[in-house]
């Protein structure tokens, strides 16, 4: 049986995290949510529903992932499966997502916020039109088939290991997806749902995050690109 394991970076998402964890199919072994320094019930809620919760002081979304990992390795997964815990994701999902790398297709699944499948409104318009220049960028430099930059996504353990991740804020979900198309490695985009979040978007609904998101986005694609001359 593979073993699966779900890491959630949440931030003051007490309202909504316990739906979160609730809706992940039984197929999953762990959940761990990893608390970015939540000053509500976040911690608390996680655990009444079943959760592992570890805890990052630091505040950024490749933080709270990165903990989620360090969390793993003393018995790592054969995957590992990333999301949102605002319940925007469906977690229901996450069969569909899992399901090409279990049967050895490709060893990164990113599951697409789909236009067709999105609630009006999910998305901001700083996000669509963030996500499109993103996804433009890769396809023109790297032939990429990537449309989204969504965080809901899953990849095989040893995948991740050797991905070597680096970036501790908004970066996070962009990093990985250059490294895999860099390395050539198989991956897949699954059209999936997407609704409006629960409470406000840290970085969507804030223009400090919208800017500071897109600086780190296009800054690793640069940096990646150019790289490739050294």
């Amino acid at each position: 049986m593979t073993k699966i394991a779900v890491i959630i970076p949440a931030f003051n998402e007490a309202r909504s995290i316990g739906q979160v964890v609730a809706a992940l199919p039984k197929k999953v072994d762990q959940i761990i949510v990893a608390d970015n320094a939540s000053i509500d019930a976040t911690a608390k809620v996680a655990r009444e529903h079943g959760a592992v919760v570890v805890h990052e002081k630091k505040k950024g979304y490749g933080y709270a992932c990165l903990k989620g990992m360090v969390f793993l390795e003393d018995d790592p997964p054969e995957i590992v499966v990333f999301l949102d815990g605002d319940y925007s994701d469906y977690p229901e999902d996450l069969e569909t997502l899992v399901d090409p790398i279990l049967k050895g297709a490709v060893v990164f699944s990113l599951g697409a916020r789909d236009k067709k499948l999105r609630e009006r409104g999910a998305l901001t318009p700083q996000q669509v039109f963030g996500n499109g220049l993103a996804c433009f960028l890769m396809r023109w430099l790297y032939q990429s088939r990537f449309t989204d930059l969504g965080p809901f996504r899953a990849i095989r353990w040893e995948t991740l290991q050797s991905l070597e991740m680096q970036d501790k804020t908004y970066g996070w979900t962009v990093e990985m997806q250059l490294k895999i198309l860099r390395r050539k490695l198989p991956y897949i985009e699954i059209p999936v749902r997407y609704r409006k979040r629960i409470g406000v978007s840290k970085v969507s609904g804030t223009v400090k995050g919208t800017l500071m998101a897109g600086y780190k986005i296009i800054t690793w694609i640069g940096k990646f690109y150019f790289s490739k001359w050294k």
